[in-house]
């Protein structure tokens, strides 16, 4: 069950991932998401582990509702096209940073003689490895 519309939005092209309004019912979607945040934030009633579910709860459903209106919108084949070339550009540039950023922990951390590493960065660089490992498998059995 949908609570958005792929109307009501467009694909962000220049400022990041994600979607952003189109028209005035996407505004709305998204000042109702954030009006009903701040409301039940605002209100003295709950306590703190309360509203913490309730922020990652509400957080987890405007992320699904987010991902499905995405998954929903029509692109044609031009747009698909360019939409994948920008992907795979950002990753490059994600992967080099995070990569370099790693080198830099270990050779600062083996200087110091001691093994300090960002295991958050070891495993984005892992998980980004598998998932381009298993997607090239799959594709390369469809063919």
């Amino acid at each position: 069950m949908a609570i958005g519309n792929p109307d009501w939005f467009q694909r962000r092209k220049y400022g990041g991932w994600g979607l952003h309004p189109k028209n005035w019912k996407g505004s709305v979607y998204i000042a109702s998401f954030l009006l009903i945040l701040v409301i039940f934030q605002a209100l003295p009633y709950w306590d703190i582990k309360t509203r913490f579910i309730f922020t990652g709860v509400w957080a987890l459903i405007l992320a699904i509702d987010v991902i499905d209106i995405m998954a929903r919108m029509k692109k044609d084949e031009r747009e698909k096209i360019h939409e994948a070339i920008a992907e795979r550009n950002a990753m490059w540039a994600i992967s080099i940073i995070l990569s370099v950023g790693l080198v830099y922990q270990i050779i600062i951390s083996a200087l110091n003689q001691s093994l300090m590493i960002d295991w958050w960065i070891a495993g984005a660089l892992f998980a980004g490895l598998i998932i381009k490992s298993i997607t090239n498998y799959r594709l390369s059995r469809k063919n």
